[in-house]
């Protein structure tokens, strides 16, 4: 009897070890969990919201205009900030008026939560960065303010994919 208590215990305990180091293998490669405190990305990403990033969405291929990216802050990597990709490598990227150009021509943005107001730019992307906004451009620390206006390619750290609270959606 006290045999199997005993190998009853160790298959628990093996169960949880295999269980928390998979967790972390999930956590350190494959996804990450954020916390956003930031109203920024309203109506997007709420304000406070808790998403889930994709690690592996980049390793591939490239960050594309109109993706949600989790990056370090180029004016100080301690710090984490989510934004949208604007403008992509060899885009000049401008705003007039509150309308944004790429490339002389205007884009739509339907994710945008309000009329902003303002002019930018412009500004040509290098190789290897992306400019990135947040959609609530009144309210946003962007690529407009930064010292270092770009984010490089390899201080992103992954896709946004979902908001799982306080609302479920899937993240566009």
């Amino acid at each position: 009897m006290k045999k199997s208590i005993l190998k009853n215990g160790q298959s628990y305990i093996f169960a949880i070890m295999i269980g928390i180091v998979l967790a972390i293998i999930l956590n350190k490669f494959i996804i990450m969990n954020a916390r956003i405190p930031s109203g920024s990305m309203l109506n997007t990403v709420d304000d406070p919201s808790n998403i889930i990033i994709s690690r592996l969405s980049y390793k591939t291929n490239d960050p594309q205009r109109g993706d949600i990216i989790a990056f370090h802050f180029p004016d100080n990597e301690t710090v984490f900030f989510l934004k949208r990709v604007i403008g992509i490598p060899g885009d000049t990227v401008e705003g007039i008026d509150g309308v944004v150009y790429i490339n002389g021509e205007p884009i739509d943005e339907p994710y945008v939560k309000e009329k902003w107001t303002g002019d930018f730019g412009p500004y040509k992307v290098p190789d290897d960065c992306y400019f990135a906004m947040g959609d609530n451009r009144n309210n946003s620390y962007d690529s407009r303010y930064w010292d270092h206006t770009f984010v490089k390619r390899e201080e992103i750290m992954g896709k946004a994919i979902f908001e799982y609270y306080p609302t479920l959606k899937k993240l566009k």
